[in-house]
């Protein structure tokens, strides 16, 4: 977290310019964006980067920022963005976490509540994939490459 105070809602900051660059989801998490900080932290290893909170609404958020195996995650409690049931945006795809270890990752989100959309296995183009749900409707991805077969791509 770059500079910035604490106070009784949490870190509030200056985003990370190392986590501000590329494509970054940022989704609307219908007034849970406290809770699905503290289920991607179980889930998917996220840090808290920081979050700036609405002032006339305590315990929501217009804004968080979160980093997961190096990339970065926002969520907002704020109602323009949230009158569109959380997940819609992205309905028609998923997060995907790339990820050495996918094994690993699958566990602990299933540990964490996750919901098995599709099994963690060796898939038909040589890489290891599966697909979970959150329980704020959201499908993450979890992929392992095949070394092997990408290091052979030209």
């Amino acid at each position: 977290m770059q500079e910035g105070t604490q106070d009784e809602t949490g870190p509030r900051y200056r985003p990370d310019d190392r986590l501000m660059q590329g494509v970054i989801p940022y989704l609307a998490m219908d007034g849970r964006c406290g809770e699905a900080a503290e289920f991607y932290a179980r889930a998917f290893g996220a840090e808290d980067i920081g979050r700036m909170p609405m002032a006339d609404d305590p315990g929501k958020f217009m804004h968080m920022q979160l980093a997961i195996n190096g990339g970065a995650l926002m969520l907002t409690d704020h109602m323009e963005m949230s009158s569109v049931r959380a997940g819609a945006a992205i309905a028609r795809g998923h997060l995907q976490l790339v990820v050495p270890d996918g094994r690993a990752w699958w566990a602990r989100a299933l540990a964490a509540g996750c919901e098995v959309v599709a099994p963690y296995e060796r898939q038909f183009w040589g890489d290891d994939w599966g697909l979970l749900r959150d329980p704020f409707g959201l499908l993450w991805a979890v992929l392992t490459p095949d070394a092997a077969l990408w290091d052979k791509a030209e």
